[in-house]
Order: C-alpha cells, then structure tokens, then sequence
C-alpha cells in the first residue's frame, strides 16, 4: 500500500486527540506514542481488508495495554473501517468505542483487552490457534512497559517461545512512564532487552520508537523472524504525549488526564506545524 506514512502518524495523533478532547479526559500520553507503530503495521504492513475485516488468514493486532484503544480506534477509522466521526462517541453510551478495546462492539478490533497482561495471553493463544491452523497470519501484539512488571507477561512469553510461535510479533511501547512514577523507580524493567532474550526470544531495540522510518525497518526486520521458530519482540524507545509538548511536559500525569476542546484543537494546530 502506496502512502505517505509521515502525514498518517499526524492524522492518527489529530484523531487521538479529537476524540479524547470531545470526551474531556483520556489516556493521552500512551495514545500518542503509538502512532508511528499503527501507521507501519495498519497502512503498510499487516494483511487485511477493511472491506472483509472478518477474513479467513488476515493478521491479527492485539492492543494488550488496552488503555491505547483510543489510538487503535483512531487509526482503523483513517484505514477505513469506520466513519472518522463515529470517534467522537469514544466511551459513551451506546458507543462501539469503549475506552478499552472491545472485540464484540468495534469493527476491526481481534481482541478484547483491558486488564493488563492478559491481552498478551491472548495474542499468544492467537498466534498458537493460527499456527494449528496454518493460516499463514501473522499476530502482532503491543505491551507497554509498565504492564511488564505484570507475571502474566512472563508466563505468556516462555510459553509463546516452548511452542516456538515465530509468527508472534510483539512491541514493547517503552516510554518509560506508568501512571504512578518512571518505571524505573515503580519496579524497574530494565535491562529489558535481555530479559526477553533470556526467554527465547528474537529482540529488536529500536533507538527512536517515534521514527517512522525506523519502526517500519524494525517491522520489516521482524517479519524475517517468521520461520525461525522463536517468536520476536520489537522494543519500540518512544516518547509519552509525542506529538504535543505540554502533555509531554506532564510527565506521568499524562497518563490518564482532563483534555478540553480547546486544547485538543491546539495540540493539533502543533501537530500539523501550524504554531
């Protein structure tokens, strides 16, 4: 697919945003700073149909720090699997778009996901029911780092590597901010990179998570991962609240905080360089 990723990183940010500025409050920080990850894998890399989202062998995304939804919601709206507009009935009454994803209200959405380590559970069942298959997907999954300090993430990761599940692609969002502190001073991660390959994984450290260009190499780089009989893990070095310097400036308050109107549309004024 033919596209300029650079302008879907801002239009999947201006629709974060957008959304969560409707609503008034929001997981913002960890929304934002997975938007070059959604673009590479919804507009250049993943096999699927917005027309057929249902279809037989597609690949699958599992969003296990579920509090991201509305970033996923942001970027199958722009891949076409609903109206844009539909996003400003993010965690409403009635909405399709809960806060957390939800596999039985939104089109497109594989997995349901909220409390975290068990969305990567489920990625891993995925990637193990698709290989019994042999449908050829392949499953991606993103974790954040806080939700690493979960036991439920290493018990998924060395199973995922006994079945050798190499069509398991997962992405630490690593941002290095949880809602309470830095990461390191909750209950550090670190030397993360290590860890996973302590459990038999393939790694991938990117240095700036938040480059477009680098993440869709890592992608690439990962995808060569498929048939080595180990399963892969893409640690993404990203950003909390990239796009907007105040809600970066908030620290770990930006993790879940009040955005207004007002705001939403000034932050997205400095997304699109017009400040």
């Amino acid at each position: 697919m033919n596209c300029d990723l650079k302008k879907i990183c801002k239009d999947i940010r201006c629709d974060i945003l957008r959304c969560i500025g409707h609503l008034g409050v929001g997981h913002i920080g960890g929304c934002l700073s997975v938007a070059e990850l959604l673009a590479v894998l919804y507009f250049e890399e993943m096999n699927i149909d917005p027309a057929d989202p249902k279809k037989a062998g597609r690949d699958r995304f599992v969003c296990s720090k579920g509090h991201a939804g509305p970033a996923v919601y942001a970027a199958l709206a722009n891949r076409g699997y609903f109206d844009r507009r539909e996003l400003l009935t993010l965690n409403q009454g009635g909405t399709n778009l809960p806060s957390h994803c939800d596999m039985n209200r939104t089109v497109g959405v594989d997995m349901t996901t909220g409390s975290l380590g068990q969305g990567f559970s489920c990625a891993v069942g995925v990637a193990l029911g698709s290989k019994l298959e042999g449908d050829g997907a392949v499953i991606y999954a993103l974790v954040g780092d806080g939700e690493s300090q979960e036991g439920q993430i290493w018990e998924a990761a060395m199973f995922a590597a006994a079945k050798k599940l190499d069509n398991l692609i997962a992405f630490t969002d690593y941002n290095k901010l949880q809602i309470d502190d830095t990461v390191a001073k909750v209950n550090d991660i670190a030397p993360l990179g290590d860890k996973w390959a302590a459990f038999g994984w393939n790694v991938i450290e990117v240095e700036d998570g938040n480059d477009v260009e680098q993440v869709s190499a890592a992608v690439k780089h990962a995808r060569l991962g498929v048939g080595s009989g180990k399963p892969t893990m893409v640690i993404l070095n990203t950003l909390k609240g990239c796009g907007v310097q105040w809600i970066v400036d908030l620290g770990p308050g930006n993790h879940n905080c009040p955005v207004s109107e007002e705001q939403a549309e000034a932050a997205i004024r400095e997304i699109r360089g017009e400040e």
